[in-house]
């Protein structure tokens, strides 16, 4: 809660921002995004509250806030529109400053958002700021920023077309517009039940070629919330309608670079389907049904044949490849490939065909090629590298298993395999020390680091020691050194009681792993692990400094392996208990 003396001050005549926040039934959210727009300071001159409909206790939280704070105007509609565009266009409709924002009611402004964008808006004479926007998972507080490469640094252009790349910041909540820009151009939200308005919405601001500056400042919280009873209207994605919605809003965005002669930022957002849209949605298509893989598949083949080879090529390789096999295949086909693939990091497994000597996706598809295959750099490659992990109270390891992919591996000739622990929620990681590796060894042979790293191990790889599977790889697998070997292996310890000593006290802490791949011909490639094995499962081991260790080896969303480890037996009590009444209030 502000000061009572902020609370009854005169808005200052520096005040220049009207912040429009949108609700639906989220009393227990509404109130923290208001006040996160209060907090900003002199630069907000009024909060546009807009209410759809709603039918919880919302409309009495913000008359609360409208009460006690003169800034705050409340607008209720008498029904809910279906979704975020009509509450946003009566926000817009009574906004009188002359810049405007736009805030979710299960989001906050971060601090000194405002300033940031403000000063922007003037240093630049930019009717159009755009902030780094932080996605945080909760209840973990995870956060990812945003479309990072384009925030690294502040810069502006005198047109979107300078910078086609912008198309894939589709949000329209972490800008900051000139209300005289929209309203000249007449730029406003699809109405009623459209989901995914914002693509509309962006792609109509930038249509209109607006000079828009970049600042580095992460100006936007966007709360993400997947365990919530109601989730949001983009994680609703139990049917094929999500898909569906997000395929009409994406070609109108495209249909409107198109009207408006923006022919280069067009090429981008079709670009950026394929990069971004098609991947995340194909990874998510495992846990749904066969009718639902069934439509998904055919919406996304109809939808692809409107593109044209110059956009499929313009592609990274995964997202190209992949669009490639759906245009080819009538119906679901190599799920489990696909999933991969799509994930991130990319991973191609097996078979790895070729048919006249071109590496394609199977024999049966030979128009499917792969191309760069044989031509890009190792570390640029969708190589698989897994890890098993073999946790008990005597053993504390990890087996981790390289693949081949179509012979490019054997020619380089794997030696060793460093492994990375990277603390998810600061980033910190050890650093490699100088050891003599043998390549026959195949387990670590590093003394322990110190209890403040990520553990940084490396192993050797070889036929011997490495344990080599001779599985082949078919009659198209060409005559690359080392044919017929399809993987390599290693062993590596791990000090399960420096990893812990960080954490002492703390709630269970969450380390994700990474691989370095270091080759004879001198080349090393560094990609996430792919979990594997049955040992994914949570263990109590014995700990020379906390008595006992909760460790959970666990697959995150994109199949990477990390581990979650909380240290003594307080520790672990409350783990086991916060799970039993997770269990309990889904009952």
């Amino acid at each position: 809660m502000a000061p009572k003396a902020a609370q009854t001050a005169p808005i200052p005549s520096a005040a220049q921002v009207g912040v429009i926040v949108i609700g639906y039934n989220d009393a227990g959210h509404i109130a923290d995004a208001v006040l996160s727009a209060l907090r900003q300071g002199a630069g907000v001159a009024e909060v546009v509250a807009v209410d759809d409909g709603s039918t919880d206790d919302t409309a009495r939280v913000l008359a609360d806030l409208a009460r006690r704070y003169r800034r705050v105007r409340v607008v209720r509609r008498r029904g809910n529109s279906g979704g975020c565009g009509t509450p946003r266009n009566d926000g817009l409709r009574r906004a009188t400053a002359r810049y405007v924002m736009f805030l979710d009611s299960d989001d906050v402004l971060l601090p000194g958002a405002v300033d940031a964008l403000l000063a922007a808006a003037a240093r630049h004479h930019a009717p159009v700021v755009a902030g780094a926007c932080v996605r945080r998972e909760l209840p973990g507080h995870r956060e990812v920023r945003w479309q990072q490469s384009l925030y690294r640094a502040e810069a502006v252009h005198d047109s979107p077309a300078e910078r086609p790349r912008l198309v894939r910041d589709t949000l329209c909540v972490n800008k900051l517009y000139a209300r005289a820009f929209l309203q000249g151009h007449g730029i406003t939200f699809p109405e009623g039940a459209f989901r995914y308005e914002d693509f509309v919405f962006t792609a109509r601001v930038l249509a209109a070629a607006p000079r828009i500056a970049i600042v580095p400042d992460a100006v936007y919280g966007w709360q993400v919330r997947r365990s919530a009873e109601r989730p949001s209207i983009s994680l609703d994605r139990n049917g094929p309608d999500n898909w569906r919605s997000r395929l009409a809003a994406h070609r109108r965005s495209v249909e409107i670079f198109e009207e408006a002669g923006q022919k280069q930022l067009a090429h981008a957002a079709r670009v950026k389907f394929l990069d971004y849209d098609l991947r995340m949605y194909l990874r998510e298509l495992g846990g749904h049904s066969a009718a639902h893989r069934e439509a998904w598949w055919q919406l996304t083949r109809a939808y692809l044949a409107g593109f044209d080879a110059a956009e499929l090529a313009a592609a990274r390789a995964p997202a190209r490849w992949i669009a490639r096999v759906l245009l080819a295949a009538e119906h679901p086909r190599d799920l489990r490939r696909l999933i991969e693939l799509a994930g991130r990091p990319a991973r191609l497994l097996p078979p790895y065909a070729r048919v006249e000597g071109r590496p394609v996706w199977d024999v049966d598809l030979p128009g499917v090629l792969l191309d760069g295959i044989d031509t890009k750099p190792l570390r640029r490659l969708p190589v698989t590298v897994e890890a098993e992990p073999v946790v008990s109270a005597r053993t504390r390891l990890l087996r981790i298993r390289v693949h081949e992919i179509y012979g490019r591996l054997a020619a380089a000739g794997p030696l060793t395999v460093d492994l990375e622990l990277r603390h998810r929620e600061d980033g910190a990681i050890g650093l490699t020390r100088d050891a003599v590796l043998t390549p026959e060894a195949g387990r670590d042979r590093g003394a322990g680091l110190g209890p403040e790293t990520g553990r940084v191990r490396d192993a050797g790889l070889g036929p011997e020691g490495g344990r080599v599977r001779d599985a082949g790889l078919g009659p198209e697998g060409g005559s690359a050194p080392g044919e017929g070997i399809s993987s390599w292996s290693a062993e590596v310890l791990l000090d399960l009681d420096a990893l812990a000593v960080r954490t002492r006290g703390s709630p269970p802490d969450v380390w994700d792993l990474r691989v370095r791949l270091h080759c004879a011909d001198g080349s090393s490639l560094s990609t996430g692990v792919r979990a594997a094995g049955p040992g994914l499962r949570r263990t109590a081991v014995p700990s020379r400094g906390h008595g006992v260790l909760l460790v959970q080896p666990y697959a995150t969303t994109g199949g990477s392996l990390a581990l979650r480890i909380a240290p003594g037996p307080r520790a672990a009590v409350a783990v086991v208990t916060r799970k039993l009444r997770r269990a309990a209030r889904r009952r």
